[in-house]
């Protein structure tokens, strides 16, 4: 980081903590997908208005863009990881940040 980014001191993601917990939706009612995620936070240990995904902000642009396709396959039902996980509606995947990338572990719960 200190090589790479313009603030050498610039520290982890503003935008996420470790532990945080989003579930989406997409039905009648609501539509997260549509809305980039924003009010999909059900759990953090931070101020979960500056959180990206709480109800105040949109999720980050990068992550949005190496996560949502599969946010969309599992919202759709679709196997997520078919043949290549050992769970097939599970994927864990990262932002592209280089510098301060964050993971998530991605899970299409089948509800009835």
């Amino acid at each position: 980081m200190q090589q790479y980014c313009a603030d050498p001191s610039s520290g982890v993601c503003p935008c996420y903590n470790v532990g945080d917990e989003f579930e989406f939706y997409r039905d009648d009612v609501r539509d997260d997908f549509w809305h980039m995620g924003i009010n999909t936070l059900t759990q953090t240990t931070g101020d979960a208005d500056a959180v990206a995904g709480g109800p105040k902000l949109p999720f980050c642009f990068e992550v949005w863009d190496a996560i949502s396709c599969c946010i969309y396959t599992g919202l759709q039902g679709g196997s997520i990881m078919k043949g290549w996980r050992k769970r097939e509606n599970e994927m864990i995947t990262c932002c592209s940040d280089e510098a301060r990338p964050v993971i998530f572990n991605i899970e299409r719960i089948d509800c009835e």
